[in-house]
């Protein structure tokens, strides 16, 4: 019976706000750019029910002996809510072939618009479409 219940609720939207989204981060593609430096295309999906002004994120990049090659920071704000926000960035000092993975190391920085820093790691999800895996 208190199963029936609980359905009902579910179904009428009574049961509690629905859980946001959260936030997609795909690392869509991988091309040669300047001086044969890789060159990467990531598209953020913002499905939370905020808009970002601070979305700011540690990679390390491995190469595909799995030895970490560098550390970068990349900037992915603003984020507006219930958009796909496409950012390009530059792997210096690293040809794409020599790129094994991407492993988000940490979020230096991610706070909602006229909000307090936040953990965004519980919103993630990381996809890859390339070659090459994007993990947390």
């Amino acid at each position: 019976m208190r199963g029936l219940m609980l359905a009902a609720l579910a179904a009428a939207g009574l049961a509690g706000p629905a859980a946001a989204q959260g936030i997609t981060v795909e690392l869509n593609k991988l091309e040669a750019g300047e001086e044969g430096q890789c060159r990467a295309f990531f598209l953020f999906r913002n499905g939370d029910d905020r808009s970002f002004e601070a979305f700011e994120m540690s990679l390390a990049l491995i190469d595909t002996d799995g030895v970490i090659d560098q550390l970068l920071t990349i900037d992915a704000a603003p984020l507006p809510v219930d958009r796909t926000t496409l950012k390009l960035f530059e792997f210096p000092g690293l040809a794409c072939d020599a790129l094994g993975e991407v492993l988000l190391h940490d979020m230096t920085a991610c706070r909602p618009q006229n909000g307090e820093e936040i953990d965004c790691f519980p919103l993630l999800t990381l996809e890859s479409r390339a070659d090459v895996a994007l993990v947390k």
